[in-house]
């Protein structure tokens, strides 16, 4: 009977060492952990600012319709408005306006800038990309077709309220 006791007694001891051993060892992360971190970190930086403009507040700012364009709001949400610009049926471009009081670094990039359109400091992104800015507004277009080019950008642009978006607070 005593050789039973003692491998009950045994079979305890190392059961609570293996719990004692596995149970206060660090665990390694795992291969999505860093990643995890990574995305947690972006997203405090991307909250939209409480006193961000509306995006509703932006669409009467965009340009009409019109010499064969169709605008076609896509989205618009609090510090961001989004339109397509089609011709014929085909998306060429994206029209945009957005609130850079969430986004500083987007109003930053304009401290640099030596061009401007319709009066207001502009600056390309890329080869498909551009904007200006009018007060803490971000107007951006976005080119979807090849044939749209900087200059039918630079065009696009004045062709916004910019009067009115400027003015807006």
């Amino acid at each position: 009977m005593s050789f039973y006791r003692g491998r009950k007694v045994l079979a305890v001891l190392l059961i609570s060492v293996l719990l004692l051993t596995t149970a206060c060892t660090p665990k390694t992360p795992g291969r999505f952990d860093q990643v995890q971190q990574e995305s947690s970190k972006q997203k405090k930086g991307q909250a939209v600012a409480k006193t961000a403009t509306q995006g509703s507040e932006f669409n009467k700012f965009f340009p009409k319709s019109g010499g064969g364009y169709d605008r076609v709001y896509a989205q618009e949400k609090k510090g961001f408005a989004e339109a397509k610009l089609k011709k014929a049926g085909k998306e060429v471009a994206t029209l945009s306006i957005s609130d850079t009081t969430s986004t500083p670094d987007a109003a930053a990039k304009f401290s640099k800038s030596t061009k401007k359109i319709a009066g207001y400091p502009s600056v390309e992104q890329g080869k498909t990309q551009s904007a200006i800015l009018v007060g803490k507004y971000q107007v951006k277009i976005q080119s979807k077709a090849t044939t749209f080019t900087a200059s039918d950008r630079a065009d696009w642009l004045s062709k916004f309220n910019l009067d009115g978006l400027a003015k807006l607070k």
